[in-house]
């Protein structure tokens, strides 16, 4: 990507070009991920006064390259960050306390752990990823010696130090030794490159100049590839519930598992080196945050589980303060049917080890291949970073997840009314969501990681069948199921009932749900936190209508079958309840006409009618959705077999 000056705005300054050079760095995914990588400029500060301070603007903690904007900055004076920088020693959680008091904005976000760094390094901006290409020549036997065949002497080469005070002093130190007037960049071994300028400009068209450098370098090695052939991904939903189940229970809590088997992962899970070569450790010690230090090959999680302890204990003694060992379940799974298993807390974080993974893939086979062998850094420093103080502060300041975080929902009818809230409801409170329905709006209906819409005729058992299939790839398993299917029909008297109608109703609002117990029943058995499902019926049970026969009918027999699962299931651990709405006129089984026709019936006004309930409210989807959230949390642990009105009351039913 080129550093074009006319994306800047009107009277730019060195913030804005920073900003320009900084997202241009980060949407290069094989250059920057997920938060990864930092940048800064040197320029001055002018206070409330009017006087001007010699700062530093780095790129504060939690922002994304990517998309980056002046906020995300954190301006500190040079000469306070130069004075900590002459400290003998400084502990990082103490460093970091520094650099919070120094900012010259209390309102800038919390400064890269690498600022001193920055600060140190006599240019006007400096730029820092972790690309690909680089951390590929930096894991090897050979790697000091790779990247002087490659940059000759245009970088200053820094053996590895984890990130902190303690390597911005030992860069001070190299650099004394290393730097001269054509020096242009730097390359941290095992972690990634910087480039610097006397502008954004200039150290950005560094950065990609040396990128390609090494690109070039790459290109022309031959390549002793290991010849295999592409594993053929199973069909195997049901043994990835299972395997979820069983991730689940090692961390501790439930995960979302993302299933990936495109032709690079299947050719890599098929390499007969795969287990030695997967297992040697991750390309940057910052990666063990995201993706632990190793993946799982192949299927025994009781064994990486016993692995992970002993890791933990072989180097807690390397801890500056007193921890507690992090949940030992897998990120990553590798394994020849499966393909890759992403495993996060959330839909993001296992995206986010996804996408570390599938460069990983690539990296550490080139490196194998073409460069004589991948040669990461030994496990006690990839314990130091998973273990860093400083990760640890994060953890302790985290907010309580979300009441339905790493569960999964399949709800059907999702494209609209009592489904789509139901669908809504339960993505705000943290749960990943799988929407069925008929109508291709479904695909599109919410915008997240954590939304699948797939559109699906629910009466075709195949289809469905082929949808939930689906599901479990996207997200691992199903814990919570929401039937919402359905339809009114028309309004008739039994005398002259439609019988095709008829069965048609029955089809969708009866037949569809069966099909879908059925088809779920396996799934929810395999829920790391027990099953529950809620069926979404209608005050037409209790209290049929006249003119609705196929209808109340079709719902009465729904809910039968609600019943009959609750006996059923319970020694699997399945809580099975039914809602009864009414009058819920924000859905697709209401229109103008049947809403009109309706309240003639009962000879009120259309208005009237809405509110004919006896606490005299009108009855929203919302409303409804937040009883099914309710009745598939903890707090209805104890209930199953329930039939609950959301009707603002009826004396029909009462």
């Amino acid at each position: 990507m080129v550093f074009d000056p006319s994306l800047l705005p009107q009277n730019a300054d060195a913030l804005d070009e920073l900003v320009l050079a900084s997202r241009l760095l980060g949407r290069d995914e094989s250059l920057v991920l997920h938060g990864g990588g930092n940048t800064s400029v040197k320029a001055p500060w002018r206070d409330i006064t009017g006087d001007s301070v010699d700062a530093i603007y780095v790129k504060g903690s939690g922002w994304d390259l990517a998309t980056i904007d002046r906020p995300g900055f954190a301006p500190m004076p040079i000469n306070r960050l130069a004075a900590l920088l002459e400290l003998e020693t400084l502990s990082d959680p103490d460093m970091m306390r520094e650099l919070l008091a120094a900012r010259l904005d209390p309102e800038a976000p919390a400064p890269s752990v690498e600022s001193l760094l920055h600060a140190f390094l006599p240019h006007v901006a400096v730029m820092h990823s972790h690309a690909d290409v680089i951390v590929t020549l930096t894991n090897l036997q050979d790697g000091e010696a790779r990247i002087r065949e490659v940059f000759a002497d245009e970088v200053v080469v820094v053996p590895y130090v984890m990130p902190g005070f303690d390597l911005a002093r030992k860069v001070r130190a190299t650099w004394a030794k290393q730097a001269h007037e054509g020096v242009v960049g730097m390359v941290l071994m095992n972690h990634g490159l910087f480039t610097f300028g006397s502008s954004c400009k200039e150290a950005y068209e560094r950065h990609t100049r040396l990128i390609e450098k090494a690109q070039q370098f790459l290109e022309r090695l031959p390549a002793n590839q290991v010849q295999t052939a592409a594993s053929t991904p199973c069909s195997c939903a049901l043994e990835l519930a299972r395997m979820r189940k069983q991730l689940s229970e090692a961390a501790g809590k439930p995960m979302i598992v993302r299933r990936h088997t495109n032709d690079r992962v299947m050719s890599f899970v098929a390499r007969p080196d795969v287990a030695g070569l997967s297992t040697r450790g991750p390309l940057t010690p910052d990666h063990v945050i995201r993706t632990k230090r190793v993946p799982l090959v192949g299927r025994d999680v009781a064994a990486f589980v016993d692995d992970y302890r002993r890791y933990f204990e072989d180097n807690k003694h390397r801890a500056r303060t007193e921890i507690t060992m992090l949940d030992p379940s897998p990120r990553i799974v590798l394994d020849e049917q499966f393909g890759m298993l992403a495993v996060g807390s959330s839909s993001k974080d296992a995206d986010i080890a996804a996408d570390i993974y599938h460069h990983t893939i690539d990296v550490i086979t080139t490196a194998e291949d073409r460069l004589g062998g991948w040669t990461p850094l030994e496990p006690h420093h990839l314990f130091d970073v998973e273990y860093w103080d400083l990760e640890q502060a994060k953890l302790r300041r985290a907010a309580k997840p979300q009441p339905f975080t790493g569960q999964v929902a399949v709800v059907t009818g999702a494209a609209s009314g009592i489904g789509k809230a139901c669908a809504a409801a339960l993505l705000s409170r943290g749960a990943a969501v799988v929407g069925l329905d008929i109508s291709p709006n479904v695909v599109e209906s919410f915008s997240s990681s954590s939304w699948c819409g797939i559109e699906v005729d629910v009466t075709d058992e195949k289809a469905q069948e082929r949808s939930l299939e689906v599901a479990v790839d996207t997200f691992g398993g199903v814990d919570i199921a929401v039937l919402s299917a359905g339809i009114f029909g028309k309004t008739m008297p039994i005398s002259d009932l439609d019988l095709e109608e008829y069965a048609r109703v029955m089809r969708i609002n009866l037949d569809a749900t069966a099909i879908s117990m059925k088809l779920l029943h396996p799934y929810l058995v395999e829920s790391p936190v027990g099953g529950r499902l809620v069926l979404v019926g209608s005050k037409n049970v209790p209290a049929p209508g006249a003119g609705a026969a196929a209808y109340s009918a079709s719902k009465a027999a729904a809910t039968q079958l609600a019943r009959v699962a609750a006996l059923e299931w319970a020694k699997d651990g399945i809580r099975v309840n039914t809602v009864h709405p009414d009058a819920v006129f924000d859905t697709a089984l209401w229109n103008d006409e049947v809403l009109a026709n309706r309240a003639a019936s009962y000879g009120m006004t259309i208005e009237q009618y809405k509110t004919r309930n006896l606490l005299k409210m009108e009855i929203t989807s919302a409303q409804v959705a937040e009883t099914v959230a309710q009745l598939v949390s903890p707090s209805f642990a104890a209930t199953t077999g329930a039939q609950i009105a959301v009707d603002g009351g009826s004396e029909r039913t009462l």
